[in-house]
């Protein structure tokens, strides 16, 4: 189960055969997105977990079984916010009770990004899937 944008994403990456283009097109995929705002870049929006800065803004639309799930987010490092990126086409719109069905590990197999990243970026990807679990979760429940 993922969403459209998502499936663009990785439709891209099967189209890229090397690890570099790869790469390159989740930097382009940060560069894309909309810078977050300082007055976003606050203790309570920072995650901790990453080797860079990363804030990340959930936006909840809609109320109960229909509330859907998306976030705003920056990063100091170009890479995460590529990353963030990925993880915005992963989640955003998605119902808050189904993103925590979501297996973001699996999904950001398929695009080889667990094989390539370093130990520190793995652990910041982790961070950042977490708070954006338990943001849904706790405002699901």
């Amino acid at each position: 189960m993922t969403t459209d944008a998502f499936e663009e994403i990785a439709d891209t990456f099967d189209f890229l055969d090397d690890w570099e283009d790869r790469y390159r097109h989740v930097i382009d995929l940060g560069k894309a997105m909309p810078p977050l705002e300082d007055a976003f870049k606050v203790p309570a929006t920072k995650v901790d977990g990453c080797a860079s800065q990363v804030w990340l803004v959930p936006e909840i639309s809609g109320e109960g079984n229909a509330a859907t799930f998306d976030f705003r987010g920056d990063s100091d490092a170009m890479i995460v916010r590529g990353l963030i990126a990925v993880l915005k086409a992963l989640y955003g719109g998605v119902a808050v009770g189904e993103v925590g069905r979501i297996d973001a590990h699996a999904e950001l197999g398929r695009l080889g990004l667990n094989d390539h990243l370093s130990a520190q970026r793995s652990n910041g990807v982790r961070a950042m899937i977490e708070r954006i679990r338990s943001t849904a979760a706790a405002h699901h429940s």
